[in-house]
């Protein structure tokens, strides 16, 4: 039997490399559209390097029950205003970075997407992303793949590797805490976890701030440097 790797994600925004790194290493990714949103999380927020300090640019949004899936929730109605005002921080954050030229298009090109809803949005965001880093796995939508969604944690996750046809399920190592290796075993799932190692590179700042949005990255590394990224600085276990 053929080894056929997934992971599942949430939908971030504008997330940071090891997000696409843990991309890279699968064969099929599916994102999450029908988790319930948190404000905690990353479904609206990441963080840019601003005045040499990680700061963050958050997309603004209705106002709504903070119980809804993330696909129920939407942009602001004066969302124009404030991606304007976000484009305006990125590009004086990062206007004198030596890719600057090659990439602020694209972020004016995924930031000007025409899709107030918050998870339409952001998958168009990744998929933009993942071609600008010619990554080809295949994406999925949780909710178009056919299993009990009622399901939580390890237990849907495995049945979303089921329906799939997976035998491997990689996570983020956050995971460790969360999935034990044998509960995957009983289904024939292999589990692994993608430990990230912060990878270095130029930010002309004396202090190396990790863990920014992939925004940071491409505007300080050619693209072939940042293909590298995708295949070093981290592990599976």
């Amino acid at each position: 039997m053929k080894n056929k790797k997934i992971a599942v994600m949430q939908p971030y925004f504008l997330p940071y490399l090891g997000y696409f790194q843990l991309i890279n290493s699968v064969d099929e990714f599916v994102i999450y559209d029908n988790i319930q949103f948190t404000k905690r999380g990353w479904f609206h927020r990441n963080r840019i390097l601003e005045g040499g300090k990680p700061k963050y640019i958050t997309l603004p949004l209705k106002k709504d029950s903070d119980y809804l899936h993330v696909k129920d929730r939407f942009l602001a109605d004066d969302f124009e205003k404030h991606k304007n005002k976000i484009l305006a921080r990125i590009q004086n954050a990062y206007c004198k970075a030596p890719y600057y030229d090659n990439v602020f298009p694209v972020i004016e090109k995924l930031m000007s997407y025409n899709s107030n809803n918050l998870f339409e949005f952001n998958l168009n965001s990744i998929r933009i992303l993942c071609d600008v880093l010619k990554i080809d796995t295949k994406i999925r939508i949780s909710s178009s793949i056919d299993i009990d969604h009622g399901l939580k944690s390890e237990k849907k996750v495995i049945a979303l590797c089921k329906a799939l046809e997976a035998n491997h399920y990689i996570n983020p190592e956050g995971g460790i805490q969360l999935y034990r290796k044998e509960d995957f075993e009983i289904y024939n799932i292999s589990l692994s976890f993608l430990k990230f190692k912060p990878t270095l590179y130029q930010q002309n700042i004396p202090d190396f701030q990790s863990h920014l949005s992939i925004i940071d990255v491409l505007m300080f590394n050619s693209s072939d440097e940042v293909n590298e990224f995708l295949f070093k600085d981290y592990e599976i276990v």
